[in-house]
């Protein structure tokens, strides 16, 4: 039975067409097309985070029931992306991509003419589940298409699409809902993840190293999941995943009811603008990813993580420029560490790439959607100080698996899929 995301070899005699490798149009190409899909994916996943303290005084709901904008989205973009990532092997890369961004984009516009908080509530989670398209390829694609040896520097460029796609969502809706208005601010962020699927389209070179398979069916899916199931170390990284992207979340969730209240009393605007230190996720992805092509994964994983609970630490202060200083750190170790454990994903996995990657993001998203909200229950009976305490856990278990990955395969540089697979 043939794997739903292993190529075919070429004919006899006939040579495989190149991967992409830094310098050519093609990885250049690659690199912006997958810069604006994780850009238009973050800003419109995560454009209602700075948004949650306005949703429960406009909507009369508790700040919990508030982060439920957020967590319903990540919720079931977990279950999309383990649906697509299945799919995935049967259609088209690129357009998987493509109708996921432009689709979210026109529901985000849709989110702004909502009249009710239930059918807020339901437009967000439709757009979770059209939104999984592009995490559960965009990592299958880059590991199919570019040089193992240039793979951590195209990996941390997408993540850090990402990052600047996270900031400009935050920034953009806080600064616009304080001088006019949140439905507003929904339809310029909206418009603004339309246009970046337009981008991506025109840039993304076809897949040719992709061929879409037939037949299989659930059956060679669960072979290629059980395969990965039973992997100490992709599990690890699995549960990495839960953890720093559960802590995260976490953050950003409740460190604007925290900002809005004494003793900082800050302004939506003051808030939004704080929410810009998320682009240095940007640098810290692309800086973590060739590292880690240099250095080996283990080290690095093991320094973001280590550099985001000295963050979390730092937010426990009464001093305003402390707390901010807190959330940089925290934001450059969680971005560094996921550029990282998501290049490691697919450089372990013997065949199945895709699967892989569902499976890890499935992990990472289902740790936004839980954790994410279990952290308002914790800000409603301990304030900040239960909040960071509860990341804090998460970021001491993530430091545990990071070090154990470190300690059994991660002393060696990354060299392509073939050391990988040797170092297991």
């Amino acid at each position: 039975m043939t794997s739903p995301s292993i190529k075919r070899d070429p004919p006899h005699g006939v040579d495989a067409p190149p991967r992409h490798t830094r310098g050519t149009p093609g990885y250049r190409n690659t690199n912006w097309a997958l810069f604006a899909a994780g850009f238009s994916t973050f800003s419109l996943m995560y454009c209602v985070q700075p948004l949650l303290p306005l949703f429960a005084d406009h909507f009369g709901i508790t700040p919990t029931q508030s982060s439920l904008s957020l967590s319903l989205t990540t919720g079931l973009l977990a279950l999309a992306i383990f649906i697509v990532g299945f799919w995935s092997s049967r259609l088209p890369r690129k357009g998987v991509m493509a109708v996921s961004l432009f689709a979210s984009g026109i529901l985000t516009l849709g989110v702004a003419l909502t009249p009710t908080w239930h059918a807020l509530l339901a437009v967000r989670a439709l757009q979770g589940l059209v939104l999984g398209g592009v995490p559960a390829v965009a990592m299958a694609y880059l590991a199919e298409e570019v040089a193992p040896t240039d793979l951590g520097f195209a990996m941390g460029l997408y993540i850090g699409g990402s990052a600047f796609g996270g900031m400009a969502g935050r920034v953009m809706t806080g600064l616009l809902a304080d001088y006019f208005d949140w439905r507003i601010a929904m339809m310029a962020v909206g418009a603004l993840g339309i246009g970046s699927a337009v981008l991506f389209v025109m840039s993304l070179p076809a897949s040719r190293h992709f061929t879409p398979q037939r037949g299989g069916g659930w059956e060679a899916a669960r072979a290629g999941i059980m395969t990965h199931l039973v992997d100490v170390n992709l599990l690890s990284l699995f549960a990495l995943a839960f953890l720093l992207m559960g802590g995260f979340v976490t953050i950003y969730n409740y460190a604007g009811f925290r900002l809005l209240a004494p003793p900082f009393s800050l302004s939506q605007a003051a808030v939004s603008a704080i929410f810009a230190v998320y682009v240095v996720g940007i640098f810290a992805s692309a800086l973590f990813g060739r590292l880690a092509d240099r250095h080996g994964r283990g080290a690095m994983l093991c320094l973001g993580v280590g550099t985001m609970l000295l963050g979390i630490l730092l937010t426990l202060s009464s001093a305003l420029a402390v707390v901010v200083a807190g959330v940089i750190l925290a934001t450059f170790g969680f971005f560094a560490a996921h550029a990282v454990a998501s290049g490691w994903v697919g450089q372990l996995a013997r065949g199945y790439k895709a699967q892989a990657a569902s499976l890890y993001l499935l992990a990472y998203y289902l740790g936004s959607s839980v954790l994410g909200s279990v952290g308002g229950t914790c800000w409603e009976l301990a304030g900040w100080k239960g909040v960071a305490g509860l990341i804090g856990t998460f970021l001491v278990l993530g430091l545990a698996l990071s070090w154990r990955l470190y300690a059994v395969i991660g002393r060696q540089p990354a060299q392509g899929p073939a050391s990988a697979t040797k170092a297991r």
